[in-house]
């Protein structure tokens, strides 16, 4: 292969160059932090593209947040010096709902069908037990939103699920078919449901998992090792026969098991994909060697990884310095007091970064800048479509597109407060449920009805 700085190639190391350019096989890519990762990724789809002559429309990239795969698609065009139409590049579940909105009908959805948030799933769980007449401190909501979520991670519906005769483990089975009835009834699905709906998809119609099969010639996976059970099993089913599954993870950097990521898929990929060759990305272009050696010798305590060595080539750098606090009081002042004697000898605060475990310990850090009219920015905190007052908005902007959307009838119904009291909306739930109704139809029926007082029938009805 002709190394040029046209194709970017001349400019990766040998480790990089082979991961770029090896197309024979499928190929697991163990890249250490700081290693390049991304660029070898963004090379080898232009590599594909510019060299091997692949059409954009016959490659797809999976990475796991939407500001990294726009990033990506950036990198990418830029290298190419064209837009790379018909090219998919996004996360997991923003290709699966391109595909569920592509496929609606055979989906089993309508067409106009609402994502629920976390926040609306919750909110939709505690309604579904009060509508039961559930305690929820002894059913506490948050527990079978994750109950829910995790099943769909393993690709369970319901009906796979065996109680094994543990009354427990029959109300989760329950609640989990009741939520996901309401759902259907809503016209609604959560995110896991976007990725078990577009697998089931897939692997219920031969004919659109052929299509894509067709289309998609070239899969890259980032991020590998935080990967589920479903996302791993719906990469397996597009890949098919084919020896185009790229895939690149770090099992040393697996920190979300707790929301069902499984390492055990890097493992696994060896098994499921047997001769397929294991390259390793060591050179840390990052960090000095003195960290390096520091992150090698405590992650090799971890005795199920894979294993490599990170190294660099920029010298040993600066000692590991450890302060230990007396308190958070005195942890604030030694940190702040580096920071103003590193801005006091000419670097800039964009150089600077201070890291905590949690939220809640930000305020000592913030009251220390102030005190030392050190101007800073917090990152974190809610985001943008987080926000209570956007969430109300785009709850009207939902009913609108959807006047059977459950949740955010629930969210609009009575916001602004407009006299429509806990006891009116009690008679409405029961109603829609005993009718098998969704809000808004049951909303119309009582409000015309003569069930309501008249005040509450006035204020549900300007309300619908």
């Amino acid at each position: 292969m002709r190394l040029s700085p046209l194709n970017g190639l001349s400019e990766l190391n040998p480790r990089q160059r082979e991961a770029v350019t090896r197309t024979d096989a499928p190929l697991l890519v163990l890249a250490g932090a700081g290693s390049g990762k991304t660029r070898v990724i963004t090379r080898k789809i232009v590599h594909l593209i510019q060299d091997l002559g692949v059409a954009p429309r016959h490659v797809t990239a999976v990475t796991f947040t939407n500001k990294a795969a726009r990033e990506m698609r950036g990198r990418i065009e830029a290298l190419l010096a064209q837009p790379a139409g018909g090219m998919w590049v996004g996360t997991f579940h923003g290709l699966a709902h391109r595909l569920l909105r592509a496929h609606w009908r055979e989906a089993g959805l309508p067409q106009g069908f609402q994502i629920l948030d976390a926040e609306d799933q919750f909110r939709l769980i505690k309604r579904l037990l009060k509508s039961l007449g559930l305690d929820e401190a002894r059913w506490p909501p948050r527990q079978i939103q994750w109950y829910i979520n995790s099943q769909k991670d393993e690709g369970l519906r319901p009906g796979h699920l065996d109680d094994g005769g543990d009354p427990y483990q029959r109300q989760m089975i329950r609640l989990y078919g009741e939520y996901q009835s309401a759902c259907e009834r809503g016209g609604v699905v959560d995110f896991a449901e976007l990725l078990l709906r577009a697998h089931e998809l897939w692997r219920d119609r031969p004919d659109i998992l052929h299509h894509y099969r067709e289309r998609f010639q070239h899969v890259l996976v980032d991020e590998f090792q935080d990967t589920n059970t479903i996302q791993y099993a719906w990469l397996r089913l597009l890949a098919g026969e084919r020896d185009n599954l790229f895939v690149v993870g770090d099992d040393d950097q697996s920190i979300y098991g707790w929301r069902g990521a499984r390492v055990q898929n890097i493992r696994d990929f060896q098994k499921d994909y047997a001769g397929a060759p294991l390259l390793r990305l060591e050179q840390n272009y990052r960090s000095t060697g003195t960290i390096l050696q520091a992150a090698n010798a405590v992650i090799a305590n971890n005795p199920s990884r894979l294993g490599k060595e990170l190294w660099t080539a920029d010298g040993e750098g600066e000692p590991i310095r450890l302060y230990a606090a007396f308190n958070e009081v005195d942890e604030a002042r030694f940190a702040i007091e580096r920071i103003r004697h590193y801005l006091e000898r000419g670097h800039t605060r964009s150089e600077v970064a201070i890291l905590y475990r949690s939220n809640a310990q930000s305020r000592q850090f913030e009251e220390a800048l102030i005190q030392a009219q050190i101007p800073y920015r917090v990152y974190g905190g809610l985001r943008f479509f987080e926000r209570a007052e956007i969430k109300d908005a785009l709850g009207y902007l939902r009913m609108v597109a959807n006047p059977e959307d459950d949740a955010s009838f629930e969210r609009a119904v009575n916001t602004p407060p407009r006299g429509i009291g806990a006891r009116t909306l009690e008679l409405l739930r029961a109603h829609a449920r005993s009718s098998g109704l969704p809000l808004w139809r049951a909303a119309r029926e009582l409000a015309g009805g003569g069930s309501l007082t008249p005040r509450a029938a006035g204020a549900l009805g300007r309300f619908i």
